[in-house]
């Protein structure tokens, strides 16, 4: 069988969140081309340590590294990532070919009731699960007087945890639950604008992840990349990296495309940025734009203020060992 018609073989993490991710690519990278593509399911490192905070693990990249190894080894043609959760620095040999439409970035609160951030009654001890610090510092900053507790698993496990009342509430993002389909737990979930919580950067998108010299998938891939998401997500991971924090460091960002005028050149990118300290007792936002063009260049700027405002501090403070 040769290259041309044996299946594209996609990546993907075990998870059902992940195969349903990776499915949605399988699909439309088997219509834009008319050659089918399969799933190729595998643990990494961190879905073989799924107790162990993410903190804790002494190197970057534990929950692409399987994946990534696949892609490089020849063995899969493509690998399909949540952006959000992909390390800034690339790595070696492999590039990120696409980025498809993506889905909605923000975050989900997840209850009982249906309460929104606001109407969390303050009667009793309210208890919220989630390991992230960026929303663990955007909801502390609003609402000091919640429980946040730590929270791991993958999707089902989260919601289990307030359906069996181990928790009042819980976080996830939004994207993940439409993704999944309908939540089958009897919960009510309402989701959480930017203006309280901002979504971690690259949030609801996908990375389509190929070989530098594997012209023919390059080639596919682009078929099914969507060029505004590419250019706002690529606004964001910049000011990420500008930042120097990886996916568990208390930073959010999001961009969206404002047009102003009908030609292509006139488009411009806003984007929004926040750093804070995890427990929330300093929150800093700011937000700038620029041309489409120069999409890298803005997210160094806006990293650059936030971080002239105080965010060297909160990130300097992050390194320390005694923290």
């Amino acid at each position: 069988m040769t290259a041309g018609t044996r299946p594209w073989r996609v990546a993907t993490r075990r998870s059902a969140l992940a195969r349903a991710q990776a499915g949605l690519v399988a699909d439309a990278l088997a219509e834009a081309t008319g050659r089918p593509a399969e799933l190729v399911p595998m643990a990494t490192t961190g879905d073989k340590h799924p107790d162990r905070a993410i903190e804790a693990f002494d190197r970057k990249g534990v929950f692409v590294d399987a994946t990534r190894d696949a892609v490089l080894s020849g063995d899969c043609d493509v690998v399909v990532h949540s952006y959000k959760d992909l390390p800034t620095d690339p790595a070696e040999g492999l590039m990120v070919a696409a980025v498809p439409l993506r889905a909605d970035p923000r975050d989900l609160l997840v209850t009982r009731e249906g309460l929104t951030l606001s109407r969390i009654p303050r009667t009793h001890p309210f208890t919220l699960g989630t390991s992230s610090n960026r929303r663990r510092a955007q909801i502390s900053k609003a609402r000091r007087d919640l429980l946040i507790q730590p929270l791991r698993g993958n999707l089902d496990t989260r919601l289990r945890k307030v359906v069996d009342g181990d928790l009042d509430a819980v976080v996830v993002a939004l994207a993940g639950v439409q993704r999944m389909g309908p939540v089958e737990h009897d919960v009510r979930a309402v989701p959480l604008e930017p203006g309280e919580v901002l979504p971690a950067p690259a949030q609801g998108a996908l990375a389509l992840e190929c070989r530098v010299d594997d012209a023919e998938t390059r080639a596919a891939l682009r078929l099914v990349d969507h060029e505004p998401t590419h250019v706002c997500v690529r606004a964001e991971r910049a000011m990420l990296a500008a930042l120097s924090g990886g996916c568990t460091a208390p930073i959010g960002a999001l961009a969206s495309i404002v047009d102003q005028g009908t030609g292509g050149g006139s488009r411009r990118v806003e984007l929004l940025g926040m750093v804070a300290d995890p427990n929330g007792t300093r929150v800093l936002r700011s937000s700038h734009q620029a041309a489409v063009t120069q999409v890298e260049d803005l997210g160094r700027t806006l990293a650059a203020t936030l971080l002239s405002n105080g965010g060297d501090e909160i990130l300097a403070a992050l390194d320390r060992p005694d923290r």
